[in-house]
């Protein structure tokens, strides 16, 4: 079998693309075929003649030194089962990679826009990874001249970056109702001070557990909810994929443990099954690599997992008090409050703006700020 690599590249074409996608004309071509069944088929789907197709195909089995359609009289064209795995295993480094990809495409955004226009506003902005803040990236960009320059980090990593100056904006979030004893104010208050911070509403959005298909039916039979799914991973009965230290959603995850009573000692997965992102996780639940994971509704929406809501959160972006009246954060508070940003949230399951543009204070919006530290550690 042939030594492969992979060579990356990018272009400049006079339309742009959004988001995380990227073409690749080996996995446009597969998908193709294992869809339609045919070359002929394939090639009226992708717009080319039958002979481009077909050179096409056997080009890539010179490449990768392997075939990929197995070919049976009176029967559709199907891939061969390298071929599948090869398809399998793109899906899956898409979904895992889309936010660092997101992430490269707008820093080239960035720097190729303040070469062309230096007048451009422009803001850093590090956030704990959220499907919506993509969308509020292009839509900040093309109806108010602002270009954020998002980086997804977990949210303690993000407010890390913003006392660091690395940063102009960071994002986290928190469950409603955490209280002054919880894990978010054990490890969100020495990064937020008041007088220092200001606080801007986003949006909420609503997290809980995504199960594989066999796990489904399970709860399905045994009409099991969501704290008797945690009981049960806490048990070690599950497989579970986790997201990586410092992350909200994995504050999140003890958090609702603790409100039970429960730890994490026992959960299967908790340390060596890690992903960086909801879709990830999704993802990885979806393949069969862990029976569930926490993470937003829109991810397991978008992967057709069953979804048992366990939280609401608020998500929040926040930025030094002497920079809220700059013109660039005037602008992405101008965003946040128009109507194109609740428009953004509607195509996102259990998402919806909150508060949206709103400068909030920081004792209020957080509860376990009204307590001075010292009363707040003598009452643990």
């Amino acid at each position: 079998m042939k030594t492969r690599g992979v060579h990356l590249q990018y272009r400049f074409e006079s339309l742009g693309q959004s988001g995380a996608q990227i073409e690749n004309p080996l996995f446009e071509l597969l998908s193709a075929l294992q869809q339609a069944g045919s070359i002929s088929h394939a090639a009226a789907q992708l717009g080319q003649s039958y002979r481009h197709v077909w050179g096409s195909l056997k080009h890539w089995e010179e490449v990768l030194g392997s075939e990929l359609v197995v070919w049976a009289k009176g029967q559709p064209a199907r891939l061969t089962p390298f071929a599948e795995r090869l398809v399998w295993a793109e899906r899956q480094a898409r979904a895992r990679m889309r936010p660092h990809v997101e992430a490269l495409r707008a820093e080239l955004s960035r720097v190729f826009a303040l070469a062309d226009d230096a007048a451009l506003q422009l803001l850093e902005v590090f956030a704990s990874h959220d499907l919506g803040l993509p969308r509020l990236q292009q839509m900040a960009e093309s109806q108010h001249g602002l270009h954020l320059s998002l980086r997804f980090a977990g949210s303690q990593e993000a407010l890390r970056c913003l006392m660091a100056g690395r940063c102009s904006v960071a994002g986290f979030h928190v469950p409603r109702g955490a209280g002054r004893h919880s894990v978010f104010a054990r490890e969100l208050r020495p990064l937020l001070r008041p007088g220092l911070h200001k606080l801007m509403g986003s949006h909420t959005r609503c997290q809980g557990l995504m199960l594989g298909p066999a796990l489904a039916q399970h709860r399905a039979a045994e009409g099991l909810d969501g704290p008797a799914l945690l009981r049960a991973l806490a048990a070690g009965q599950y497989r579970y994929v986790n997201r990586q230290p410092g992350s909200g959603t994995r504050l999140l995850l003890q958090h609702l443990l603790a409100e039970q009573g429960l730890g994490t000692a026992g959960i299967r997965g908790f340390d060596t099954q890690v992903e960086d992102t909801h879709v990830a996780v999704a993802a990885a639940v979806a393949a069969g690599k862990a029976e569930l994971g926490l993470g937003v509704q829109a991810a397991a929406h978008e992967f057709g997992l069953a979804f048992v809501p366990l939280a609401e959160e608020e998500y929040y972006l926040v930025c030094l008090k002497a920079a809220l009246d700059t013109p660039a954060l005037l602008s992405l508070r101008q965003a946040l409050a128009s109507p194109a940003w609740a428009s953004c949230l509607q195509g996102l399951p259990g998402y919806r703006p909150q508060q949206a543009g709103e400068v909030l204070s920081l004792k209020r919006a957080l509860p376990w700020w009204r307590y001075g530290p010292r009363a707040a550690t003598s009452k643990r």
